[in-house]
């Protein structure tokens, strides 16, 4: 077992690209981890684990649960606003990705950390929760629904901050986070985010009411995710 977990930045670099080097790495793991079921225990080969930030152009996206309906924009009105539409593997409903949002993409190999799906996206939120108190702000979870929220507990008034949705197989993740720091929170309009009507979204930029710097947040985010998985974080 080893926690060591390869840190990589992409930058701001298309969704579909993205997808496809996430898609990779995942399958590059569990083909590991199911070659290794046939060696002894001597011979088999450590599996990585990878942390992955990155922002994306503009981009909706559907999980395969999700309802497409949940989409309100038809591709012309997609066109005008420069924005693209994806039907992806991962769980939950739809979402949207953008400039100044952190995009986190853990693929992790579990059996390195703790083989519990539920204790991994809890330890994700974990991991926002605590960057936010670092800015003062404090949020929780809802119940019953994933992501970061701020006032959770008063239906009125919560707002998510923090979306997640993952894909794991043979206890290797993908897919994973959107935390507004300085998005356009516009784009969030032509969505029901995340098949939730009655609730809205929100950023760090407008709880804060101004732009912050996102390398900076990126970097205690990076930290807390470190701290909070145990993670040996290597650039």
């Amino acid at each position: 077992m080893s926690k060591k977990t390869h840190f990589i930045h992409l930058g701001l670099k298309d969704y579909k690209e993205t997808w496809d080097y996430q898609e990779k790495l995942f399958k590059e793991t569990v083909d590991l981890k199911i070659q290794n079921r046939k060696l002894s225990e001597d011979s088999q080969i450590g599996t990585k684990n990878y942390l992955i930030f990155c922002e994306h152009p503009h981009v909706y996206t559907l999980g395969k649960s999700g309802d497409e309906n949940h989409l309100l924009a038809n591709d012309a009105f997609l066109k005008e606003k420069k924005a693209t539409f994806y039907k992806i593997n991962r769980g939950g409903d739809i979402t949207y990705h953008g400039p100044g949002q952190i995009v986190g993409y853990p693929i992790l190999d579990l059996d390195h950390f703790f083989t519990d799906i539920h204790k991994y996206l809890r330890f994700l939120e974990e991991a926002v929760i605590l960057t936010l108190n670092d800015y003062g702000i404090k949020s929780g979870r809802v119940e019953g629904l994933t992501g970061v929220w701020l006032d959770g507990d008063n239906n009125a008034k919560a707002r998510k901050i923090c979306a997640l949705g993952v894909k794991s197989s043979r206890w290797v993740t993908m897919h994973g986070f959107a935390f507004n720091v300085n998005t356009n929170l516009e784009y969030f309009n032509y969505i029901i985010p995340c098949g939730i009507q009655d609730k809205a979204v929100t950023s760090l930029q407008k709880e804060l009411g101004y732009e912050l710097n996102i390398r900076e947040v990126e970097e205690k985010l990076k930290n807390h995710l470190a701290a909070v998985f145990e993670m040996d974080l290597v650039e």
